[in-house]
């Protein structure tokens, strides 16, 4: 089945408008993974404003606690993302092109436009976080032009960013999945991985999965942490999981 990982980020930024450690993040992680989330991602920021250094080392240690569980950290390798794969040695180091001030990821790596001296740099980064055991995901766009570079570099997988996907599937576009498993089975040929992300909520993942049918793992935080004010954390991730174990993988 595809998997989850929770995004906690938004956990993250309500706690830091208080000077106290209310909602805990390691706590509501707890919850999210004995409701049956597969695993935690998280995307530190240099400028702490949601992830927090020392967060990356407490949910580090809760991950340690639960074996089976995945801890995935997202982010720009440029800045400071290395640094923390180092410390705590994630499962899975998921690589994104944003900027330092962005407030959220809005594309992914446009590989096949990048030059020579950039490739080979991005290669690096990916020889070094595998070398201290981490799987290496690549943040791309539905290209599958992109997915022989990425093979190309020693990328494991590609994440597939999905706002495109949920603002089309809101229109009823009914045709929003067909770039996303084209470069979804590109990939599949190449020998990569597939995880997705951005945006996806109850409404869409469903047809995502179905649509694209090759998903190893989906990350979600911003509508789960929006439904989870409805619906209760544990509840919210609840059925999430449903969705994903309904959908082909």
């Amino acid at each position: 089945m595809t998997h989850l990982s929770v995004n906690v980020n938004k956990i993250a930024t309500l706690r830091n408008t208080r000077a106290l450690d209310i909602p805990n993040l390691v706590k509501l992680s707890q919850v999210a993974l004995d409701a049956g989330a597969h695993g935690i991602t998280i995307h530190p920021r240099p400028d702490e404003r949601h992830i927090r250094h020392g967060d990356v080392d407490d949910i580090a240690a809760l991950l340690k606690k639960h074996r089976k569980a995945e801890f995935n950290i997202e982010g720009n390798p440029y800045h400071g993302l290395i640094e923390h794969c180092e410390r705590v040695r994630p499962t899975q180091a998921t690589l994104v092109p944003d900027a330092e001030g962005q407030s959220t990821s809005d594309h992914g790596w446009p590989l096949h436009a990048m030059d020579a001296d950039e490739v080979a740099r991005l290669k690096g980064v990916i020889d070094h976080l595998s070398g201290i055991g981490c799987r290496v995901s690549l943040f791309v766009d539905p290209q599958p032009k992109d997915i022989p570079i990425a093979a190309e570099i020693g990328a494991d997988r590609i994440e597939l960013y999905t706002e495109p996907y949920a603002a089309a599937h809101a229109k009823g576009d009914r045709n929003a999945t067909l770039l996303y498993a084209e470069t979804a089975w590109a990939a599949i040929a190449a020998g990569l991985g597939v995880n997705a992300g951005h945006d996806l909520n109850l409404d869409n993942l469903g047809d995502f999965l179905l649509g694209v049918r090759r998903v190893d793992e989906v990350s979600i935080g911003h509508a789960l942490i929006a439904d989870a004010l409805e619906l209760g954390l544990a509840e919210a991730v609840r059925r999430y999981v449903e969705i994903c174990k309904a959908g082909p993988a």
